[in-house]
């Protein structure tokens, strides 16, 4: 381990990069702790206190490393970017236009990215206002002003935040070690957990049992995520050979896991709209009845076997869609056949993209079901133990980011290790 750090340390193009990210990370966490002028704290406090609230905007908090709690103007983290980068994703499935602009290469990668930062814009101006009229919704009085011209102000605050943070990731990945969005999740994800470790240490002896039992548990899934992030299914290819011999034999990898966290993305977001549904309408008294169903049965903070089950049910379910979306079995089939390529035992064109369809269903559903098990353990511990949601110190989505992030992280550093130790033998 020393000779490895002693390795990145000796290469001062890494070791530039590495301090540069580290720098943006600080300055990241420091913005997560400016609160929005003007904002009533002691209202907000009251909100989050409110358990049905709590849990509602549980992902928010996780993935925003404090923000919520701090009324910081980096309100939303993420969370606009994300939305963006999924809706063009999706987008080019359905417009052939953007299909086509997606296939210019490096020209167009910078054209959907430029696309993806003006739609981010638009949906932070209009998320900030959505989610400053959820907070007043919980608390006795308005955290901030929500008449016009009054909430103009926080509303660019929040938006403003949410560009500079993705400015910051958008550095990191440019001149830092890369990956700059996932490693500012990441470091949201971290940064909550001194906090929860330090509150289960203070509480009683029936939450620690509980509390330690739960580290074991995600010990052990710490392992299966890692083994389950590399595992993919290599697809033997033959390329003919233009000179004598017998042909050059490869292979096209299928992950295991294909969608990485993207249908636990839209399993929260839709699993959660309920809560926030209810947060607007509890005041209304013609729908008390649906407001105390939702709070029962659809409830992260006591997850009901109807929340864990339609939980599960929509991770595997989006996985399948996402993927039937993003991997296009005819188009590899073609690209093989114009490399002169085919599959033993499998006949170039449309039953090469049958066979590869069929081996990708099937690794969805191994793969969606893994990633649906992983992300309702911790609601099992919410529901069957003495630990709430906020006691959890890191749910099932948070350990596949982290893992994802850090392997990748280490592939990253050991491409730019390889490159040095290249130029020192040129």
């Amino acid at each position: 381990m020393f000779t490895y750090l002693k390795q990145l340390w000796q290469s001062p193009e890494l070791r530039k990069r590495i301090l540069f990210t580290l720098f943006l990370l600080f300055i990241y966490r420091v913005v997560a702790h400016i609160t929005i002028p003007g904002a009533n704290r002691q209202l907000l406090e009251q909100f989050l206190s409110n358990s049905n609230a709590a849990g509602s905007l549980g992902i928010f908090t996780a993935l925003t490393g404090g923000a919520l709690e701090n009324f910081s103007i980096a309100l939303l983290g993420l969370s606009p970017y994300i939305n963006a980068s999924i809706i063009l994703q999706l987008c080019t499935v359905i417009f052939p236009k953007l299909e086509a602009i997606q296939k210019e290469g490096e020209q167009g990668k910078r054209k959907i990215n430029t696309y993806t930062r003006w739609l981010s814009v638009i949906l932070a101006f209009l998320q900030s206002y959505g989610f400053l009229l959820l907070l007043n919704q919980g608390g006795s009085g308005e955290i901030v002003p929500l008449s016009f011209p009054g909430v103009l102000l926080p509303m660019l605050f929040v938006s403003v935040g949410c560009v500079f943070v993705m400015w910051i990731g958008e550095l990191i990945t440019e001149k830092g070690i890369g990956n700059g969005i996932s490693l500012l999740i990441f470091t949201s994800i971290v940064a909550g957990m001194p906090a929860t470790l330090t509150s289960m240490f203070l509480a009683g002896q029936d939450k620690l049992s509980a509390f330690y039992l739960f580290l074991i548990v995600s010990l052990g899934t710490l392992v299966a995520v890692v083994l389950f992030t590399d595992a993919h299914r290599s697809i033997p290819v033959t390329y003919a050979n233009q000179g004598a011999g017998r042909g050059v034999r490869g292979n096209i990898p299928i992950r295991l896991n294909q969608a990485g966290m993207i249908p636990i993305i839209f399993a929260i977001s839709l699993i959660t709209f309920p809560g926030i549904i209810a947060q607007f309408l509890q005041t209304a008294p013609r729908f008390q009845g649906v407001v105390a169903f939702i709070q029962t049965h659809l409830n992260s903070n006591s997850p009901s076997m109807i929340y864990i089950v339609s939980y599960f049910l929509l991770v595997v379910a989006f996985t399948y869609f996402y993927v039937s979306v993003t991997f296009k079995p005819d188009e590899v089939a073609e690209s093989i056949q114009k490399r002169g390529g085919f599959i033993p035992g499998v006949r170039p064109g449309r039953e090469t993209a049958l066979m590869l369809e069929r081996t990708s269903t099937r690794l969805n559903l191994w793969g969606g079901t893994f990633l649906g098990i992983v992300a309702i353990i911790p609601l099992f511990f919410t529901r069957y133990s003495t630990l709430a949601s906020q006691d959890l110190i890191i749910s099932g989505s948070g350990l596949i980011i982290v893992v994802g992030v850090v392997l990748e992280l280490i592939r990253q550093v050991n491409a730019q290790l390889l490159v040095h130790d290249y130029e020192k033998l040129v």
